[in-house]
């Protein structure tokens, strides 16, 4: 098994965690769209356009990758480094997972619409909080600068959700 802390593995995690900061902002901002234009919007087709979003943005990410690298190498990439491309790319799609199920309990009945987008808008932000988490727990820093980045982190987040709004409303 290789050793964590072999520049490719660090490579794989700044790789994984790009991933899910795009993908979280792009729920976001399909999230918000979806919320400022909720009326008559049935819950099948908020889920679905969230899906679809997200699967042709992690799609877009893996064609990048793909060309990048032959653009770089001159040559396809092994298949070690094709099924990492994929592993990065479509397991940013586990960001999304906890606003599908808030969807989910929306097209049950259990919730209204606007209740589920509103909480599936605040678990992305919340995972915006928990990526940055991960990005900087093993920083060596002291505990309020950890602080002082991941409240950046989160007030960056804020200020992507005002300016969406903004677009949107």
């Amino acid at each position: 098994m290789d050793d964590p802390r072999t520049p490719a593995t660090a490579e794989q995690r700044v790789d994984a965690l790009k991933e899910r900061v795009y993908v979280t902002f792009t729920g976001l901002a399909v999230l918000l769209a979806l919320r400022g234009h909720s009326e008559g919007l049935r819950v099948g087709e908020a889920a679905a356009t969230l899906a679809i979003t997200v699967v042709g943005t992690l799609l877009a990410v893996f064609v990048a990758d793909l060309v990048s690298h032959l653009a770089v190498h001159a040559a396809f990439p092994t298949r070690a480094e094709l099924a990492h491309m994929a592993a990065v790319s479509f397991g940013a799609f586990s960001v999304v997972v906890l606003p599908m199920v808030f969807l989910g309990l929306a097209a049950l009945g259990r919730w209204r619409l606007e209740a589920a987008l509103r909480a599936s808008t605040i678990a992305l932000v919340a995972s915006l909080v928990v990526i940055g988490y991960l990005a900087v727990r093993r920083v060596p820093m002291a505990w309020w600068k950890r602080l002082i980045a991941l409240g950046a982190e989160f007030a960056l987040g804020l200020a992507v959700i005002g300016l969406e709004l903004l677009a949107h409303g």
